[in-house]
């Protein structure tokens, strides 16, 4: 009974895309460990960019000062 847990940030995922990481890592499961898609549980947990930070800044920042993109 494999459970993911999938991090995001809260950056304008769409309800299609989430349903694509739903059914790419449930087949994952499937096709790597035989696992039965009716017993994997997908989570996605949306980060808010102020929460989320990479070396000693928020993301939130970076993102300001132009480092990073939402694209990563």
């Amino acid at each position: 009974m494999p459970y993911i847990n999938v991090k995001i940030t809260d950056e304008g995922v769409t309800n299609e895309q989430k349903q694509a990481i739903i059914k790419g890592c449930t087949q994952l499961m499937v096709d790597v460990l035989n696992k039965n898609p009716a017993t994997t549980f997908v989570v996605i947990d949306e980060v808010n960019t102020d929460n989320w930070g990479i070396g000693f800044d928020q993301v939130t920042e970076l993102r300001r000062q132009g480092l990073t993109s939402s694209a990563e």
